[in-house]
């Protein structure tokens, strides 16, 4: 917690003038043109800020801006706790509230990004394989069947990280089928994949499915639209609630979630489509386009009791996890992160769903020491309003990561203030380029973790979780700056 008395009584007169003259540490009152005065947060003039910066430390700053924020009109009725914490001393800066549970939102996906590096290593790759079984007679047919078999690539056909579209994965297919000599298959294209089979299970708790168009299903189908399209058209029902009118509705199963309020137009979007029954439809179409009759039809199949002997023909890798990581921190990719989530969970429990993938993560951080009291760990995007973690455990944990092998490539992952990702338009002035962190945006939840270069060298952690805040997210974001420059001169 914030503790003035150490240094109060010695600059209490000239603190004192400031608060009358300029109002820096008084309650701001709120007036509708609060936002629109040409120094929104009330900041004192050049001349005061040269003097205080020579009367007062870095520290004191920071913590007389944590103590203005107390009662500043859009965070003073909003739960929120901050700390910044210094990985060389082990000891807390400043902080407030670092000890309560909060809604951590997409800084969630920090726990995730990380346990499947740690796991799977920074060069772990998905591979996708066509392979062929029977044989392949001297006029070229095939009287066996094509296999595509998945491994759970979450870039699949997607672009995403340098990922293959999928007419370029087809391509490559269709070369491989050219060096066997195959003119013709005379049998079914089999997908075989694990990749959904987890996804037929309750939703997570308190998930946000969409929320100002920005947030996604974390499973979903498209079935024949092309998953690149990543829409998924929603049908009234008749069993609608009386008491509440909109509603979220997952495509493997008959559940409907009902909310209070939906902010979309009908139209719900998925970052998790059936791409493996996609690719394997589109490869069907463009060999039969292409002059190689395919006499069957696309099936999947899960598991084989009695498997085929098959031949290799062509592999697909897909980016290297590291890449993967830098995409789904940069963009904040929900579904990237829930299916880094179930890729854990297969690794280690052979089993694709998010209650394996939450229990191999929550595993992994307690024998890493993270400090469990106040987690809650719901999923792997931080999609669910029931997901909670405290500021100084995410800052201790952020700690910990820095002697690791992977570290480098972890912080490389992180957005950038000023300069790429999800912090390009924060920290444009002060920060620019020194705030390394995970952002993290819900309904009336903004929040901030990570790391920052300071002015004098020193690399410090930290955490800054806002829940239940009055006004827009604008001016949170600028309350979040307000409270971290002066930490800089730290």
């Amino acid at each position: 917690m914030v503790n003035f008395r150490k240094y109060i009584s010695g600059v209490a007169v000239l603190a004192a003038g400031f608060v009358l003259a300029q109002s820096t540490v008084s309650t701001v009152l709120y007036s509708p043109g609060y936002e629109n005065q040409n120094n929104s947060l009330n900041l004192p003039s050049p001349i005061t800020s040269i003097v205080e910066k020579t009367v007062l430390s870095a520290k004191e700053l920071v913590d007389i801006n944590v103590n203005t924020m107390m009662t500043d009109p859009v965070l003073k009725n909003a739960t929120w706790g901050f700390v910044v914490y210094d990985p060389k001393t082990k000891k807390v800066i400043s902080s407030y509230n670092e000890n309560t549970p909060l809604v951590p939102a997409s800084t969630t996906k920090l726990l995730t990004t990380e346990t499947a590096m740690s796991m799977l290593g920074e060069n772990y790759r998905w591979n996708t394989q066509l392979e062929y079984s029977g044989s392949v007679d001297e006029n070229g047919i095939l009287n066996g069947n094509l296999y595509i078999v998945g491994s759970g690539d979450p870039s699949l056909g997607t672009n995403k990280a340098g990922a293959w579209a999928y007419r370029d994965i087809i391509s490559d297919f269709k070369e491989g089928l050219s060096r066997e000599g195959i003119k013709k298959v005379n049998g079914d294209i089999i997908i075989q994949t694990a990749l959904f089979k987890g996804n037929i299970s309750k939703l997570p708790e308190n998930v946000v499915w969409l929320e100002n168009n920005n947030y996604y299903l974390p499973a979903g189908t498209t079935h024949e639209i092309n998953p690149a399209n990543e829409k998924l058209i929603v049908k009234k029902s008749a069993n609608f609630s009386n008491e509440k009118k909109f509603f979220y509705v997952s495509p493997y199963n008959n559940q409907m979630v009902y909310a209070d309020k939906y902010e979309g137009d009908g139209i719900l979007t998925t970052k998790l489509p059936d791409a493996p029954a996609y690719l394997a439809n589109t490869f069907r179409t463009t060999l039969v386009k292409g002059g190689i009759p395919v006499t069957g039809k696309v099936i999947p199949k899960m598991t084989d009791a009695n498997p085929e002997s098959r031949k290799l023909v062509s592999t697909y890798k897909s980016p290297t996890l590291g890449d993967i990581i830098f995409y789904t921190n940069q963009h904040s990719d929900n579904g990237l992160a829930e299916a880094l989530l179930k890729t854990v969970g297969f690794q280690s429990l052979g089993d694709q769903t998010t209650e394996s993938g939450r229990k191999v993560v929550t595993e992994h951080l307690k024998s890493e020491g993270f400090d469990m009291m106040g987690l809650n760990y719901i999923d792997g995007s931080g999609l669910s309003r029931s997901n909670n973690v405290t500021p100084i455990a995410q800052a201790k944990f952020l700690t910990s990561l820095m002697n690791e092998k992977y570290y480098k490539t972890y912080l490389n992952s992180l957005p950038v203030g000023g300069q790429s990702g999800t912090l390009k338009r924060m920290f444009n002035g002060l920060g620019n380029g020194q705030i390394f962190a995970k952002t993290g945006t819900l309904n009336r939840v903004k929040t901030l973790a990570g790391y920052m270069k300071t002015n004098t060298g020193k690399t410090l952690v930290f955490s800054l979780l806002v829940n239940n805040y009055s006004g827009s997210v604008d001016m949170v974001k600028k309350r979040m700056e307000k409270i971290l420059e002066p930490a800089l001169d730290l």
